[in-house]
């Protein structure tokens, strides 16, 4: 028996938002969350499009789909100063190695769906589908939870079609939107383009306008197809009323580049680079994989310019897509480079050539100009985590301006409680000891209630840090970071802090790219951080950096940091493995 497939529900969905057409999805959103939200029971409050209907309602287009609904059976740095050799502060997987050694650390994770039923492996027919209902005990409505769990699961694409059917036997024909946009994802995931299609000829003769997601699926179906045009037609739809996702747009220069159009695929990059949105690593991998064997000077340096692009805004590759850069490369006709996957030692030279990566320090110019911004975006004003008063402030600033220029500045508090099992006083007076024998000028940044007798902070411990180092201590309720930062770039570029604190929250309140790439390159290669203390022994240092890790060239060499596979990195730390490319001579 044939079923006719229709809509319903659609006019829950609010009005198209006319008003602003930046309202959109962030880069990092991705349309799988919406079947991953409503795994986990979490509605969607809202639609980014409307859904529109058209009066006249395509009558072939839908048969496309109901002729295939049919119940389906199977197939289908001095001598005092201990550094530890361990990765540094910033190192890529250092943070997740800092939280496993945490014991108190939380789980965060999601509670997994729990249900009595099992989701069917092959397609089921009514009475099958009916049973299944009767044994279901969850409080969202069956249909709905099982879609989204199919598409959870990436189920078969014939499982799907058979729920469909029992749906819209059930419903006088009418299958609700949000189901046939799961069953859309799981055509997509399953490259199913035929399927696809036959989806979107539906909506196309049905709905005016769709939500970002039917459009984002329709747009990565699509593009694999020989209809792979009028995947920009949906593009244009949605580039109407928002700027369009950049998956929106890789899909687009995929299909593009799968389809030979060359001039097209560079077009739609650098409309995505004039919208400000960071293009996915897969859609830099694309150009470098269509350039492979090619002599065209014209696509080599595009491709060039686009490693300068990871170099300025500080991205780093994966590790294929570092495997495309080399096979790029090695495959140039008339060009000699050989590429090796390597490190780069402690002292900073690259273990596959020799050759010196670029210092982490900043030039004069470029420490006097972050100086400037800092001192007035995040001391100054401007910094929405700042909890002191302006006459503090201005206290510790006279206060420093009377002191020599200091050699290291320490977050006390911060300090004192690095090891929670022994006394924050003798914790940070071990520290300052350690640091005082070297003849260097300390600063110790404190609060008020470090200097009241208790036993985490005796007095007497606390005389002997203040003759061996400066101290300010500041009211109980203010921060320590703006004093932090403003008494290390006050004494100049020679000057170290430290703090286990990363400083993430004075990074934001920075204005522009440029600006916060060169607080963090500033801040790797200034700030200590302990990681060992023995008792009656010596502190124990991780080591600072003194390369950057950033893209780096000299004409015949190319040095790439890149993401290991199997590393979780954090998005404030930065690579250890590198790709090494060198042209023969």
């Amino acid at each position: 028996m044939m079923m006719a497939f229709c809509f319903t529900g659609v006019r829950s969905f609010p009005k198209l938002w006319k008003s602003n057409p930046y309202l959109g999805l962030s880069p990092g959103h991705s349309y799988l969350s919406l079947f991953l939200k409503d795994c986990y029971g979490i509605r969607n409050q809202q639609k980014w499009f409307s859904v529109k209907t058209v009066s006249a309602q395509n009558t072939k287009a839908v048969n496309l789909l109901t002729a295939k609904a049919r119940y389906l059976r199977k197939g289908g740095e001095g001598s005092n100063m201990q550094v530890s050799s361990e990765s540094h502060l910033f190192a890529a997987g250092a943070a997740k190695k800092r939280s496993e050694m945490n014991p108190h650390k939380e789980d965060h994770a999601l509670p997994p769906v729990r249900n009595s039923i099992q989701l069917p492996t092959k397609p089921l027919n009514s009475e099958e589908w009916d049973k299944l209902k009767e044994d279901f005990k969850g409080k969202a409505k069956f249909e709905s939870w099982i879609i989204s769990q199919m598409a959870h699961s990436h189920s078969s694409v014939d499982v799907a079609k058979s729920l469909l059917a029992w749906v819209a036997a059930k419903n006088n024909g009418i299958v609700g939107y949000d189901l046939l946009v799961r069953y859309l994802y799981l055509c997509v995931f399953h490259k199913q383009t035929s399927e696809v299609i036959d989806v979107y000829e539906i909506m196309k003769a049905r709905y005016k306008r769709l939500e970002s997601e039917g459009y984002t699926l329709l747009i990565q179906g699509l593009v694999h197809s020989d209809r792979w045009k009028e995947a920009l037609l949906l593009l244009e739809d949605v580039k109407k009323v928002m700027i369009a996702s950049r998956k929106n747009y890789n899909d687009c220069i995929e299909g593009a580049l799968l389809h030979q159009d060359v001039n097209l695929a560079w077009n739609l990059y650098q409309e995505l680079l004039g919208h400000d949105l960071i293009p996915m690593m897969k859609t830099l991998k694309a150009f470098f994989d269509f350039g492979k064997n090619i002599k065209d000077d014209q696509y080599s340096n595009k491709l060039l310019d686009i490693l300068l692009y990871l170099r300025n805004n500080q991205l780093y590759p994966e590790e294929s897509f570092a495997q495309s850069i080399k096979t790029w490369f090695e495959s140039v006709p008339g060009e000699q480079w050989k590429g090796q996957f390597t490190t780069v030692g402690e002292s900073g030279q690259c273990l596959g050539c020799a050759k010196t990566m670029e210092s982490i320090h900043l030039s004069p110019e470029e420490y006097e100009f972050l100086k400037g911004k800092i001192m007035r975006d995040v001391i100054d004003g401007g910094d929405q985590y700042k909890k002191t008063t302006p006459q503090e402030l201005e206290r510790f600033q006279n206060f420093v301006k009377c002191c020599p220029p200091f050699d290291i500045v320490i977050d006390g508090l911060n300090v004192a409680k690095t090891f929670p099992k022994a006394r924050e006083s003798q914790v940070l007076l071990d520290v300052v000891s350690q640091l005082a024998k070297q003849n260097v000028q300390l600063l110790v940044l404190g609060r008020k209630h470090m200097l009241t007798q208790h036993s985490r902070w005796r007095k007497d411990e606390m005389k002997k840090v203040q003759k061996q180092a400066r101290c300010f201590f500041a009211d109980n309720i203010s921060e320590d970071d703006p004093f932090l930062l403003y008494a290390t770039l006050h004494s100049g570029n020679h000057c170290k802090f430290i703090t286990k604190d990363l400083m993430r929250d004075h990074k934001a309140c920075l204005r522009d790219a440029k600006t916060q790439r060169l607080f963090f390159k500033w801040q790797q290669g200034h700030q200590l951080a302990i990681v060992n203390r023995v008792a009656g022994s010596k502190i124990t240092f991780q080591h600072i950096p003194c390369y950057d890790t950033v893209v780096q060239t000299t004409g015949d060499s190319w040095h790439i940091p890149y993401d290991e596979n199997t590393v979780e990195r954090y998005s404030y730390e930065v690579p250890t493995k590198w790709l090494c490319l060198q042209r023969k001579t």
